[in-house]
């Protein structure tokens, strides 16, 4: 029988639950990062730049090995298996993060941010800090935030301008009680599917439609099946690279210090990527035939703030969504 690369860091996970000693790792050397999107995605390539600049800063002792389009899992089956050591590194956006770490909801709720510079002040500052020292809670080690985008929705059906488009439509959502709890204020029915099936669904109609970002949109070849694109922009979840902290504490310190570093210079080289591909696939799927559209934005912003009322009743996210807005 064979087995999977995805089969074998499941079961060392298993093993490291049962607190298995055979499972001592070594992490001088080829590390493993995980990514759902495919080869050539910005944060795909931004991993694999941490990797090619950790090898030549020193001397091939460190290196990285990326296995991308969801080889080793979904994104929460990741978050897993770095949290029990058997994957060194994940990226995944914060929406699959939401329910198991709360404070990274910040970051998903509606209509937070004004723009891509708005998120971008908040991720690079003290919030994005906040959130990042948050995750050491559980096992893992917050490296970076990238960028994922405005995040709109897109359908097979019809024209989406205001909330009431949307209703009665089954809408693919990510793994967050945030948005399946704002696409059902919106009057459509939220469905959680993995990134990865959501062409398959929209091509079958096991759903009407779902919501991303230009370049998702564009990767995974939804637009070939959803023709209807809104300008919803209603939110910029970024991208969180994770570190699992056991590779991290089998690290020296100073190549710990080096991981931190040279994750956060990364940062400004997949926002490089990220702004020339978005505008790349955005150009692409127009040209595919996908009729974009303006939405009515404050009806939009009115039918989920009940939403917003209800998460920034939380102390702690009351003061960090305070925090954010003064960056505005």
């Amino acid at each position: 029988m064979q087995f999977s690369r995805r089969d074998y860091l499941l079961s060392m996970a298993a093993l490291c639950a049962q607190g298995s000693k055979a499972l001592a790792r070594n992490v001088t050397g080829a590390m493993t990062a995980a990514d759902v999107h495919p080869k050539g995605y910005p944060t795909v390539e931004a991993v694999r730049w941490i990797g090619e600049t950790l090898e030549r800063e020193t001397q091939g002792r460190l290196r990285i090995q990326v296995y991308f389009s969801g080889q080793l899992g979904r994104e929460s089956e990741t978050i897993e298996l770095s949290r029990l050591g058997a994957l060194d590194i994940t990226r995944v956006n914060f929406a699959a993060l939401n329910n198991a770490f709360p404070r990274t909801q910040i970051f998903s709720l509606p209509y937070v941010f004004d723009s891509v510079a708005h998120m971008r002040r908040a991720v690079d500052g003290n919030v994005g800090r906040i959130v990042l020292d948050g995750f050491s809670a559980r096992d893992l080690v917050g490296l970076a935030i990238y960028d994922a985008g405005m995040r709109c929705f897109y359908n097979v059906r019809r024209p989406v301008v205001t909330p009431k488009d949307l209703h009665g439509l089954k809408l693919r959502v990510p793994g967050s009680d945030i948005f399946i709890q704002f696409v059902r204020a919106l009057g459509a029915n939220p469905t959680p599917l993995p990134v990865n099936e959501v062409y398959s669904a929209l091509q079958t109609h096991l759903i009407d439609g779902a919501e991303n970002n230009w370049r998702t949109f564009h990767s995974s070849r939804q637009f070939e099946v959803a023709k209807y694109w809104s300008h919803s922009e209603h939110s910029h979840s970024p991208e969180a690279l994770l570190m699992s902290r056991k590779s991290f504490e089998g690290l020296s310190h100073s190549d710990r210090e080096l991981v931190l570093a040279v994750a956060k210079e990364s940062v400004p080289y997949m926002r490089g990527l990220w702004d020339r591909m978005e505008a790349e696939s955005r150009e692409a799927v127009l040209k595919g035939g996908v009729q974009a559209v303006d939405v009515d934005r404050a009806a939009f912003k009115s039918a989920v703030q009940p939403v917003l009322r209800h998460y920034l009743e939380r102390h702690d996210l009351h003061d960090l969504h305070a925090a954010v807005r003064a960056l505005a």
